[in-house]
């Protein structure tokens, strides 16, 4: 009994002793039990299973109902359902014992719904009275006798029972907290998406403003290389000295003191 409670809690258990059973043959057997049983308007835990499967070979001795899987169901309606995993009991209704069911003594009423500020202040102020009560216990000589119970060792347990009132009643609390920190959590969440997005809005208005600049700057250029071919092209020849020649490229820029007192005339 000893092995197999130490393996149910190992981590890391080997299958339970009956997992040999589910071998097809009695799968296939558990099978035609339950239609048998269901023609017959019968449950197959009421019937013999060895008068309804008298046809068949190797029927074993042990119920074949053994190998139906758990009912789930029947353990959801349970209020207080459980399941034993590893040797631990898990209820299916997950709940928060109180410190009265956990044979404590609680000092701070069990309904959630009831304001439990005023009672939780007064174990804080007791549990501080009961201190400097102990202080001063402590500076006291020891009791004659060792029949009587000394007055420290009753100061000691009374503040183990305040202080576990007060630690049962913050650990009630964790839901709220829970809940509490998802929301701001959630709320920072939000917080850092706005301000992504505003970053990314910005930054598409900055590209924004560059490239009409860029636009801009484009058209002006090619303003000017359409004025300059434009020239090009309706540009007369001109008469240096005796030589005629064609103008220069940049003619209009040209200044007299560059052409001295050349004449310029139209041919």
């Amino acid at each position: 009994m000893d092995d197999e409670e130490n393996e149910l809690r190992n981590p890391f258990p080997s299958p339970p002793s009956h997992y040999t059973r589910y071998t097809s043959h009695n799968l296939k057997l558990l099978a035609l039990l339950r239609d048998r049983a269901s023609s017959q308007g019968e449950e197959p835990e009421a019937l013999n299973q060895h008068e309804l499967l008298s046809d068949q070979k190797d029927v074993p001795e042990w119920q074949l109902v053994q190998l139906e899987k758990p009912r789930v169901d029947w353990i959801l309606e349970d209020p207080e359902g459980y399941y034993d995993v590893y040797g631990d009991r898990w209820f299916v209704k997950e709940k928060i014992p109180s410190l009265a069911e956990l044979g404590g003594t609680q000092l701070y009423p069990s309904d959630p719904s009831v304001d439990r500020r005023p009672a939780l202040l007064s174990v804080l102020k007791s549990l501080l009275v009961t201190y400097s009560n102990l202080v001063t216990s402590l500076l006291r000589p020891p009791p004659v006798s060792q029949e009587v119970r000394p007055e420290w060792d009753r100061q000691i347990e009374w503040i183990n029972v305040l202080s576990q009132n007060l630690m049962a009643a913050a650990n009630d609390l964790r839901p709220m907290q829970a809940r509490c920190n998802l929301e701001l959590m959630m709320q920072r969440q939000l917080e850092l998406r706005r301000e992504e997005t505003k970053a990314v809005h910005s930054k598409c208005d900055e590209l924004e403003s560059k490239l009409q600049q860029l636009r801009s700057s484009t058209a002006d250029l090619s303003t000017e290389i359409a004025k300059v071919e434009c020239f090009h092209e309706h540009l007369p020849y001109l008469t240096i000295g005796e030589d005629i020649k064609r103008s220069p490229p940049f003619y209009p820029f040209l200044k007299e003191r560059d052409v001295g007192n050349t004449e310029f005339e139209e041919v």
